[in-house]
């Protein structure tokens, strides 16, 4: 409860008399005396825990780099976890007489109607960590058989993109990378599934221009980075502003270079399609497995195939494994058996072919990692470099293995390769690796 100051003026004596019987304060002292709170004053300090509770869990999810918070109602309480590097992380658990209140205030936040229990919901929190910092709270709240369940993914706004050199790409794939943003027109995709972290590969991409020189426009969903002379947009489906709509707005606006958030169904990818082959380079991501799967999915979306061949430059399928935490890593002589299967898959990209020297996490882990063995994450890749022979695959109704078998042919390190050169580069273990690649 709430600490009441009193000031020292002289009142009527029976109006203090009214406010000591209020609040329950004991004559001739100015503090409270010990009593059973009140129903209002029950209400209003379980409203102020509630209220402490999910500003320090939007804070602690914050401060440990979690991508998600997951708030689970089960029959006996309510399970509070955090998604970190992938993988779940216990941090609370709370009774069930809580659920009610908790989640109605994520509900006030987000503005989503807190009289709504049947149908799901979902929208944003604009939580200001510093005065001049914001994070972007996507929340989403969707009823289950224990009451309601509360997802919020956490989307950090960052004011400057990181530099290529900063994504783990191998300078064999960065030679090819640099070689076609130089091209004035065409299509670069950034591929896979959900949360794999394209939208900053792609800024680092858009990073790589002058901006005071070019006409660059995106369209997002949400707007991530803020870079300087760059347009940002943020769609509004509620209103008939999505990502087709927009391109049609956005080329009469006079762009050089095109970023859009995302290519999600086949208006959009022959609208951007035909947009990278009238002079605009054009910067997107796709939901698929693969390089090569990306392909097909675009044939698979109606788009012509030669238009296909004319427009995309390379595509890049890119996924994260832990990073090792560098502070509690083992160095350790790899098996003959495990050295023979990574040769066998990148024996042309090594130079010491005798002695292929691994790490692994220690027995306990340290401070810097929170006992974890992991801090951060960093990105494997594959570069699908379109060319002449892929084309006429293309053009010939191909399937996906055989494009990929070419592209493999043509050097293309596939993301299983890469991956396990960033374990021989001591950047992760081979157990993670095999778990996040690996059927």
């Amino acid at each position: 409860m709430a600490m009441l100051n009193f000031t020292n003026k002289k009142t009527p004596v029976q109006a203090k008399s009214n406010i000591d019987d209020l609040f329950k304060i004991q004559s001739g002292s100015g503090k409270k005396a010990k009593s059973h709170l009140t129903i209002d004053d029950t209400y209003k300090e379980d409203d102020e825990n509630i209220i402490s509770f999910v500003n320090d869990t939007f804070l602690q999810a914050i401060s440990r780099w979690a991508s998600d918070i997951h708030l689970e109602p089960t029959n006996k309480d309510i399970r509070v976890r955090f998604r970190i590097d992938g993988n779940f992380i216990g941090y609370k658990n709370l009774a069930i007489e809580k659920l009610d209140s908790l989640i109605a205030r994520i509900k006030i936040l987000a503005y989503l109607r807190t009289d709504e229990h049947r149908l799901p919901q979902d929208w944003k929190i604009n939580f200001n960590l510093f005065w001049w910092k914001t994070i972007d709270l996507r929340v989403s709240v969707m009823p289950t058989i224990y009451w309601e369940k509360c997802v919020v993914r956490v989307l950090k706004k960052e004011e400057k993109p990181l530099e290529l050199k900063d994504l783990w790409i191998l300078p064999y794939n960065l030679v090819k990378i640099k070689k076609h943003l130089k091209n004035s027109h065409g299509m670069i995709l950034a591929v896979w599934p959900t949360w794999s972290w394209k939208s900053t590969t792609l800024f680092s991409l858009l990073s790589q221009f002058n901006a005071e020189e070019n006409n660059i426009a995106t369209l997002e969903d949400p707007v991530e980075y803020r870079i300087p002379w760059v347009n940002h947009t943020q769609i509004n489906t509620e209103i008939w502003f999505d990502f087709p709509n927009w391109l049609r707005a956005l080329l009469r606006q006079d762009p050089d270079i095109i970023m859009v958030w995302e290519i999600r169904d086949e208006k959009t990818a022959k609208l951007a399609i035909e947009a990278s082959i009238t002079g605009h380079l054009v910067f997107s991501t796709l939901h698929t497995n693969s390089a090569a799967h990306t392909i097909q999915r675009l044939v698979n979306l109606w788009v012509d195939p030669l238009l296909i061949s004319s427009a995309l430059r390379f595509i890049i399928s890119q996924r994260l494994v832990r990073k090792l935490c560098p502070h509690c890593k083992e160095k350790y002589l790899a098996e003959e058996k495990v050295k023979e299967s990574i040769l066998w898959k990148i024996w042309r990209y090594l130079q010491n072919k005798e002695e292929i020297y691994l790490y692994k996490e220690r027995e306990w882990g340290c401070e810097k990692c929170n006992n974890t063995w992991f801090k951060w994450r960093v990105w494997v890749y594959e570069v699908l470099e379109m060319n002449e022979k892929i084309e006429t695959l293309l053009l010939k109704n191909a399937s996906r293995t055989q494009i990929e078998i070419q592209a493999i042919w043509d050097w293309m390190v596939t993301i299983k390769q890469d991956a396990l050169l960033k374990a021989v580069m001591w950047e992760t273990t081979i157990k993670e690796v095999l778990s996040a690649l690996w059927d």
